[in-house]
Formats: C-alpha cells, structure tokens, sequence
C-alpha cells in the first residue's frame, strides 16, 4: 500500500500503535533485568526457580485485570506464561552457573 494513499488519520493511528509497540518491548527488557536479579537471589538462597503458587496467583489476578479492561484474557495469560516460562529457564541458567537468555 503506497502511503501517499493511506489516509492520515490511519497513518497517526499506526504511529501510535509502533509508540505502544516500543514501549511493550522496553516494558519486557525491564521486567527481564528485574526476573534475571530474581533469579540470581534464588540461586543465592537455594530456592527453586519455579514458584507454581506465585505464577497460578499471578495469571489469575492477569485475568481479573483483563476482563475488567476489556482485553481478551486467554490471549495475555497465554502470553505472560510464555514470559514466565522464559524467565524459569533464565533461573534455571543462572542456578546451574550459566547466563540467562537475553
């Protein structure tokens, strides 16, 4: 699509929406520099890397945030536990000596 045809309205909106996109990737760089410090004082205090009780606690109160928003819950529970089970791996790395995924 040739964006001298593309109505400017539209062309805001998806400025707006690379603006959100940005932020979702620096608001994830963040939350994995904090998991990666999580992971390091588990590893310090001999503590598993899963917490299965923290993680179905957290999903659920995902949930309740979603369906008060409007935002489809299935689709941000499937990917903060994807997120989660990135971060379980990172400590599992971090315990067993290696360094965690970027």
């Amino acid at each position: 699509m040739n964006t001298d045809s593309v109505p400017a309205e539209l062309l805001l909106v998806r400025e707006q929406i690379d603006r959100i996109d940005h932020g979702l990737v620096l608001l994830l760089a963040n939350r994995f520099a904090l998991t990666r410090r999580v992971g390091v004082l588990k590893a310090e205090h001999g503590l598993e890397a899963l917490d299965p009780e923290r993680e179905s606690r957290k999903l659920a109160e995902i949930r309740r945030l979603c369906e008060v928003n409007g935002v489809a819950s299935d689709l941000m529970v499937e990917i903060l536990a994807r997120v989660m089970a990135e971060v379980v791996k990172n400590h599992k790395a971090i315990r067993e000596g290696g360094a965690p995924a970027p």
